[in-house]
């Protein structure tokens, strides 16, 4: 580590994992009010101003335990929302608190019941089309929601699709099914009937890269991002009385990703491109004047939170990247820029470094677009290379249909302030970058996936950023599974991992999935083995790191929450098991009040607690003492605390 890297203030783990101080800025449709998630007692909740009177602020809820991590503003402006699960437990059920009274609703008081918002209206603000479980956890059956009353009106009840997608009018047009071949199917609803024959269709190679984007207010146009007869998905505009279809945007690289809608009529009016960063491009030409006249006013990337009806004042954050994210009020007519809050002010002035953008290259030939983060003072000519190899941690993103982007990243920071390169590697199988690239993974989980990891650890080796024996694994969920294949299949790669609810049988995941998604399960098993096959089920646990768990060498960190619905408790339990009874240490941290990943800030902080000092142990990095970092939380150290410094210290054993 350089003398600059270890004398380079420690940013507190409290700073990027705490609280933000406000988070997740919205302003009503109508523009009267403002709202955002700010600590209550310790705890996000739902804050509300005057937008002309941003000082005075309420707290709108009262969530004691479990922190909001998301709300939005019923159409009508006379309420905000949220949707909230118990736990971790994924069965997310639907509140409302009136601004004019401060009473908070519950709109789907059901047990072991999993919303979905299917249909929100411009032109009718009091009522939304939601989809609910509570008759059948397969299948939601879609029901018109009054936002006033809390009545439920069943408006079709569902023993077949997916999903629905509805128009303006809060008119069901559009049911989904997956086929036999993985795909899905896409069928007319008429008159509240969906039609027997599909009107279009995809196989299971478009699956991940095709989906309708919605209807225009009129119900005359249907936009779809859409990867048939190509590789990247490209947007369409399909005319729904023809069936006609127009391009309107395509990349070659990466697939047409965001797109920003007109508030009034629907239409795009621009879209996003995420290659190696977002790039947007705006087909309307107000909007193009908006952009251009932000992008020379903010430094890094910036994007759009919240829009009013009549478009005339967007709330907009700002990444600088090495500066704390900022969000501001903009207001379109009076050409003003007004700072509204900065998330985590605590970080103005910590030594936050740049992430670089970087391209790998697997051994068959495919392009790796990837992320590295260097330690401060490593790196003095500014080459994204640092002076003299450093340890790395290679940090693998979850799904695996999901990826890696650029923007600020807590993890990154945390363990780039501790004297670590970074790397963040969009392996075959993620999302983004056209269906290709993620039909390059089917089947490939421990095997070409894996290689493309540590294709890129190679390359960071010979690249002169990392040091060979000094070179961590950790990720979560998908990553976690990457971290345990890590140490098992390719046993000396690694100085050590840390998995974070990640699976160890991918038999047993697949027999343990949540029941609502059991019309997609065609994807898993098309795309990492059908267990009812006796090829797949030899794939998949020729795949699982369980069977190999007799050949770890190296420490190991595994953090589970015990009420995740997608990975259970088992997956975590039963490789330690198999750890213990072949004589091998691991340190185990169970979370009995989370589930995939971690809400609370005081398991998040005590985790990256334990994790950190891990770290410092295996590969030599400096680490924040624990102190008492624990108490706070949840943890359970169910095995192994003699193996992370201070940790038994902590735990007063």
């Amino acid at each position: 580590m350089t003398a600059q890297a270890q004398t380079a203030p420690l940013i507190p783990r409290d700073a990027l994992f705490g609280n933000p101080t406000r988070a997740a800025g919205q302003i009503s449709p109508d523009g009267q009010w403002l709202s955002w998630l700010a600590p209550k007692d310790g705890v996000l909740n739902i804050w509300v101003a005057p937008a002309d009177n941003p000082d005075a602020a309420r707290a709108m809820t009262n969530a004691t335990d479990r922190p909001i991590r998301q709300h939005f503003w019923s159409p009508d402006a006379s309420a905000v929302m949220y949707i909230q699960d118990k736990g971790g437990d994924e069965n997310f059920l639907l509140y409302r608190v009136d601004i004019d009274s401060g009473v908070e609703t519950t709109l789907t008081p059901f047990d072991d019941t999993r919303v979905q918002i299917v249909g929100a209206s411009n032109t009718i603000k009091d009522k939304v089309l939601i989809g609910v479980n509570n008759r059948d956890p397969q299948w939601h059956d879609v029901h018109m929601l009054d936002l006033r009353t809390g009545e439920l009106e069943l408006v079709l009840e569902n023993n077949a699709y997916a999903g629905f997608m509805a128009d303006d009018s809060l008119t069901l047009r559009m049911a989904m099914r997956q086929n036999e071949a993985g795909g899905t199917d896409y069928f007319r609803v008429s008159d509240g009937t969906v039609e027997t024959t599909p009107f279009e269709t995809t196989a299971m190679e478009d699956s991940l890269t095709t989906s309708p984007a919605g209807y225009t207010t009129d119900g005359g146009t249907l936009y779809w991002i859409d990867s048939r007869g190509r590789n990247t998905a490209a947007l369409f505009a399909q005319d729904t009385a023809t069936g006609e279809r127009r391009l309107i945007a395509e990349d070659d690289k990466a697939d047409i990703g965001n797109t920003l809608r007109d508030p009034i009529t629907g239409e795009i009016e621009a879209y996003a491109v995420n290659y190696l960063t977002t790039e947007w491009t705006a087909t309307d030409p107000e909007v193009r004047a908006s952009f251009d006249w932000l992008d020379q006013r903010l430094e890094g990337d910036f994007g759009i939170n919240s829009r009013t009806d009549d478009d005339s004042v967007w709330i907009v954050w700002n990444d600088p990247l090495t500066k704390p994210v900022t969000t501001y009020i903009y207001d379109r007519e009076a050409s003003t820029l007004t700072p509204f809050y900065v998330s985590r002010p605590e970080l103005e002035g910590m030594p936050l470094q740049p992430m670089h953008p970087v391209e790998i290259a697997s051994r068959d030939g495919l392009t790796l677009p990837s992320y590295l983060t260097l330690p401060p003072g490593s790196d003095t000519d500014g080459d994204a290379r640092p002076d003299k190899p450093v340890p790395m941690v290679l940090l693998v993103h979850g799904g695996p249909w999901a990826r890696d982007g650029y923007g600020f990243n807590s993890a990154h920071q945390l363990l780039a302030n501790r004297g670590y390169g970074v790397l963040s590697v969009n392996f075959r199988g993620s999302t983004g970058f056209g269906k290709d690239f993620i039909n390059a993974g089917n089947k490939q989980w421990g095997l070409k996936m894996h290689d493309d990891l540590i294709d890129a650890v190679n390359w960071a080796v010979d690249q002169g950023i990392a040091q060979e024996d000094k070179v961590a694994i950790m990720g979560g969920s998908y990553g976690g599974y990457a971290t345990l294949a890590g140490l098992t299949f390719t046993p000396e790669t690694f100085a050590c991992g840390v998995d974070i609810v990640g699976p160890s049988n991918l038999e047993t995941l697949l027999s343990t999935i949540p029941p609502y998604w059991a019309p997609l399960v065609k994807t898993f098993h098309e795309r990492m083995g059908n267990p009812n096959t006796e090829e797949g089920l030899a794939l998949l646990r020729a795949a699982s790191p369980l069977y190999k768990a007799d050949e770890i060498v190296k420490p190991l960190l595994i953090a589970q929450g015990a009420n995740d619905p997608r990975v259970k408790q088992a997956e975590s339990d039963q490789i330690v098991n198999a750890m213990q009874s072949a004589g091998i240490p691991v340190t185990y941290v169970l979370y009995p009040d989370e589930g995939h990943g971690f809400a609370r800030p005081e398991n998040n902080i005590a985790f990256f607690a334990i994790a950190e000092n891990f770290l410092a142990e295996c590969i030599g990095g400096r680490a924040e003492p624990l102190g008492d970092a624990l108490e706070p939380s949840s943890a359970q150290i169910v095995e192994g605390e003699e193996y992370v410094k201070g940790l038994e210290a902590a735990l007063g054993s």
